[in-house]
């Protein structure tokens, strides 16, 4: 890799990181803050469900238009500013009302990060480019852990309003610091149309993973962005034990994208990786509601870690591998679109279930879709397994 692209890549992280610190760092208080609003359960599950709805209706169509101009450093441009931009919206409006706009403004801004990843997986090789992924989402990861340890011994202090205006500040800043990149623009642009650039939704490769995507994601916008903290709090946790543990969580995830990014990653293969942690994640959502002791809860809170930073990691970079280079800025944001479907849906529905059943039955539900995963990458992995065995016997 040149000077000149390393500096870009370094540039990429920071701003990455500036990016999902203005996106998370209200996070862990956000169900607590609008439930002791009094707002009820179904519509907490609804507003936490609005992250995902501008992604999934925007994520494909940022996609085709970042492989039509290959301007990706416009769409991270506007990606910071609207990641500031929801914060302000929830300091002018701090009901139910505004930090529902402000949702759909933040997913406006996740949308974008599309344009993120694939500008800092250009600069790395074809073989490099699991090891980029797992950088990018370990600086994705660290910014999310410095808004939750912010958020963690700022909130009880501070309130939710000055925590927004952290949100608001980092934003400009990845805003500001983007304005450095440079403009990304081949030397001979592809005469491609749009039908051609669909036609990537067919690769079978893509839609698998993309199915597995929704599930980590569903499972994670439900437990530990959301749901887990309302079972610390219902324990008797306060505001600062519901912030060590979403930092306990962070670490893990943050520490585990970077083994993802070395050798340890060696010790199984991509596929048994896969499949280990759609079980870890299954068994995290049977045990959480089940545990009456904070102390444990938090421990647990290792396990999504892993999904985060290795199953996340590898899922993403799996999905692209058999996608030309011309086509991934619609792979990739087909590849969101799905997985917004999760993020959306399933904070829904869980909140639904805990409204008119239990929280037990929300998680198994959870628990249910995990281990439904685990059986489709198991049966993935073993069906590949064979077929790679009869073309070594021919």
């Amino acid at each position: 890799m040149q000077t000149v692209q390393k500096r870009q890549a370094s540039l990429v992280l920071w701003i990455v990181a500036f990016f999902w610190f203005a996106q998370y760092v209200y996070v862990p208080y956000q169900t607590t803050y609008l439930l002791l609003a009094h707002i009820s359960s179904n519509l907490v599950g609804a507003i936490i469900g609005a992250y995902g709805i501008s992604q999934l209706l925007l994520r494909l169509p940022v996609g085709v238009l970042a492989d039509l101009s290959s301007n990706h450093k416009f769409f991270i441009i506007l990606g910071a500013f609207l990641a500031g931009a929801a914060s302000f919206m929830r300091i002018l409006l701090p009901d139910e009302v505004g930090f529902l706009m402000a949702n759909i403004l933040s997913g406006t801004a996740s949308a974008t990060w599309i344009s993120f990843m694939i500008l800092y997986m250009s600069f790395f090789k074809k073989a490099d480019q699991t090891r980029a992924t797992s950088k990018i989402i370990m600086a994705n990861n660290t910014g999310m852990l410095l808004g939750f340890v912010t958020s963690t011994f700022l909130y009880d202090i501070v309130g939710m309003m000055v925590i927004c205006a952290f949100s608001l500040g980092a934003g400009l800043i990845a805003c500001l610091l983007s304005f450095f990149l440079q403009t990304t623009k081949p030397e001979k642009r592809p005469n491609i149309r749009v039908i051609e650039l669909l036609q990537v939704i067919k690769d079978k490769n893509l839609l698998l993973y993309s199915c597995l995507a929704l599930v980590q994601q569903g499972v994670q916008m439900s437990t530990t962005m959301s749901f887990t903290n309302q079972i610390i709090k219902e324990l008797g946790a306060t505001n600062m034990e519901i912030g060590f543990s979403s930092i306990i969580y962070m670490l893990s995830a943050v520490f585990f994208a970077k083994l993802a990014s070395t050798k340890f990653l060696e010790l199984l293969t991509k596929k048994q990786w896969i499949y280990s942690s759609f079980l870890l994640l299954g068994i995290y959502c049977l045990l959480v509601p089940q545990s009456s002791s904070i102390l444990i809860v938090c421990l647990l809170q290792l396990i999504p870690g892993v999904g985060t930073g290795i199953l996340f990691s590898l899922i993403t970079s799996e999905a692209l591998q058999s996608v030309p280079m011309q086509k991934r800025s619609t792979a990739m944001g087909f590849f969101q679109a799905v997985y917004a479907v999760g993020m959306t849906t399933f904070p829904i529905i869980s909140g639904s279930i805990y409204e008119h059943l239990s929280m037990k039955v929300a998680f198994i539900f959870l628990a249910g879709t995990c281990f439904t995963a685990f059986f489709i990458s198991l049966v993935s992995s073993r069906k590949e397994k064979r077929i790679l065995l009869k073309r070594n016997v021919l």
